[in-house]
């Protein structure tokens, strides 16, 4: 959904079609990612003859093949954080230009030989969220929503080692923003754990500013950083709204949070890792919630990006006007 957002914000305002290269949301048969976007290559191509370059969206650095039959320049954006597996270099170095959100992998990108790379920071519409400082009383209240997508994720994302931190912590309200999918097994967890008193799961669509509001801080952890976006929005707009946040190390955004003293780092996510976070930001909540407030979206902004985009399209057209 983040991803689809920021590719709208381009697609406005440079203009051009959406295609998607995974054939398994329609294909009756498993596809390999190695094939993805062959069954659209034509169409593709068809295209290319109204258009100045590609740009291709996707998680993680995967050496899509169908990319090396475009005849029009390829821009790559990996999305999320990259993680310890090393990239095909000579793939990437084949590309007009590779683009990261964060510092972090921006330095192993080209650690690992990767030369075209572009830092460009996300842009994330914040127009709409207030901030509504929110002081601290005897309960601390959370948000979560980073809902999982699959099972093996409830750990991957932090969700039991989250749970189970606030089950040692009675002071803690925990407010889950979910999806739809998979809500019965958060359910079956609170329920295992007795935590119908301190979890709160609203599963439908929601204002995040009213959320938000009523909120003292957001948590997001991850064990790997292919999972979830370098800067997650949840994040973003939490320190939009003026509220420190709770962010696994392994989340590149974690290194920003750090310098700015907006929250408090998990170097581990464990149940007691997790606990120890929440107390640090219990303890230091003034001090960190003024942070977050003087930060707020401001290194985020949807015209930065925009800018960023467009000096890499440049680059890659030769100094030509971007699209």
């Amino acid at each position: 959904e983040a991803i689809l957002q920021e590719i709208d914000l381009l697609r406005r305002h440079f203009g051009g079609d959406l295609v998607y290269l995974n054939p398994n949301i329609a294909s009756p048969v498993y596809i390999p990612r190695l094939l993805f976007g062959f069954h659209r290559l034509r169409q593709i191509r068809a295209r290319e003859q109204s258009v100045d370059l590609h740009h291709l969206y996707n998680a993680d650095p995967f050496p899509f093949a169908v990319a090396n039959f475009f005849r029009r320049p390829v821009v790559y954006s990996v999305s999320s954080g990259v993680g310890r597996r090393k990239p095909v270099k000579h793939y990437f170095n084949h590309l007009a230009a590779v683009t990261v959100s964060d510092e972090r992998s921006l330095q192993k990108l080209r650690q690992w030989g990767v030369k075209n790379c572009y830092l460009v920071r996300p842009g994330i519409d914040t127009g709409g969220v207030t901030c509504t400082p929110q002081p601290l009383g005897p309960e601390l209240r959370l948000v979560f929503a980073s809902a999982p997508w699959t099972k093996a994720q409830f750990r991957i994302k932090g969700v039991d080692a989250l749970l189970e931190a606030v089950r040692q912590r009675p002071y803690v309200r925990l407010i889950c923003v979910w999806r739809g999918l998979l809500v019965e097994e958060l359910e079956a967890r609170v329920r295992r754990l007795g935590l119908g008193r301190q979890v709160e799961i609203i599963n439908r669509q929601v204002d995040i500013n009213e959320i938000l509001a009523q909120a003292h801080a957001v948590v997001n952890l991850v064990t790997i950083p292919e999972v979830i976006r370098s800067y997650p929005h949840s994040l973003v707009e939490s320190l939009a709204a003026g509220k420190p946040v709770i962010v696994s190390q392994t989340i590149p955004m974690a290194d920003y949070v750090a310098q700015k003293q907006c929250g408090v780092t998990v170097p581990r996510v464990t149940a007691e890792t997790v606990a120890q976070a929440i107390d640090r930001l219990a303890e230091q909540y003034d001090r960190l919630a003024a942070a977050a407030r003087n930060v707020g979206g401001r290194d985020f902004s949807v015209q930065g990006m925009i800018e960023s985009f467009a000096r890499v399209y440049r680059t890659v057209l030769g100094g030509r006007h971007a699209p």
